[in-house]
């Protein structure tokens, strides 16, 4: 899947995000949300408020959850929880 369906979550308000989505879904049919960390709550906020105030026919795909090993300051690593929601929007 391209990175233009996808919209990645972060420290933003929730509805900014929704509209984010909502602008992929003026082009296309999917969209992936991925997030990290403390944002992996906000990507879920954001997928059910897209699905229940914006768009009712909006359903999920798939959702993944893993693990990255990245690098801190000093140099360590460290593990950060992922997730990867699928969503489609099924217009019939």
């Amino acid at each position: 899947m391209s990175t233009e369906n996808t919209v990645f979550i972060g420290r933003k308000p929730i509805l900014n995000y929704c509209t984010a989505v909502l602008e992929v879904l003026r082009n296309s049919d999917t969209v992936t949300m991925k997030a990290r960390g403390a944002a992996i709550s906000t990507a879920v906020d954001v997928a059910e408020v897209t699905r229940s105030r914006f768009l009712a026919s909006l359903t999920v795909d798939s959702i993944e959850i893993g693990t990255e090993e990245l690098t801190n300051e000093e140099g360590r690593p460290r593990n950060v929880s992922t997730i990867k929601i699928v969503m489609n929007n099924t217009k019939g």
